[in-house]
């Protein structure tokens, strides 16, 4: 099984992962930010990806730091469940609407972080939520994880459905990713490693 079950502690947050690449979809998610919880959710169940998430964090303050952690641990356990990125299909990549919403998300398990953030939401927020966090949710998931990583808006006005449609976007292109392929035991890769 690909699993990795990961734990952060700083003076700010504690995050407790426990993710499943070969799930069903289904999550267990508390980060004390409504919103946040179903963006995690919703993610989960597009990349058909058993996910708990357990965080604790200095909301009084704001949330950006156990937003920004929940991303660092995240994927810090994409990294480990992925262990040596065998036999996967490596790149995945999904064009989502979501009412007058609509995202692209292309992603390459390479081992390159790169985030390449193309959304223009407007300011504010959603629920406890900033929208500008969404992008340094995605950064510290790419650098962690080792994901190249294009989001894209085509279109949309309402903040909700722009965000929801990128985290269904990006779990639905890394379920497409993750798939394992029978036909070559190795990495899909030219030097032959990740």
């Amino acid at each position: 099984m690909r699993e990795a079950h990961i734990e952060r502690q700083t003076k700010e947050t504690r995050i407790r992962v426990k993710l499943n690449l070969d799930g069903a979809g289904t999550a267990q998610v508390d980060t004390g930010i409504g919103f946040f919880d179903h963006m995690l959710e919703a993610l989960a169940r597009f990349g058909y990806l058993d996910l708990e998430v357990a965080a604790e964090g200095d909301l009084q303050v704001d949330p950006h730091h156990t937003i920004e952690d929940c991303g660092i641990v995240f994927g810090q356990a994409i990294r480990e469940a992925l262990g040596e990125r065998r036999g996967i299909e490596r790149v995945g990549d999904t064009l989502l609407p979501m009412d007058e919403a609509l995202v692209q998300v292309a992603l390459d398990l390479s081992n390159r972080p790169y985030l390449v953030w193309d959304v223009e939401c407007p300011e504010g927020m959603v629920g406890g939520f900033p929208v500008e966090m969404a992008e340094e949710f995605f950064r510290a998931v790419s650098v962690q994880a080792g994901i190249t990583l294009h989001m894209r808006l085509f279109s949309g006005k309402n903040r909700h459905h722009i965000l929801e449609a990128i985290f269904k976007g990006f779990g639905r292109a890394l379920g497409l990713a993750l798939r394992e392929n029978p036909r070559f035991q190795g990495v899909l890769s030219t030097k032959g490693v990740l």
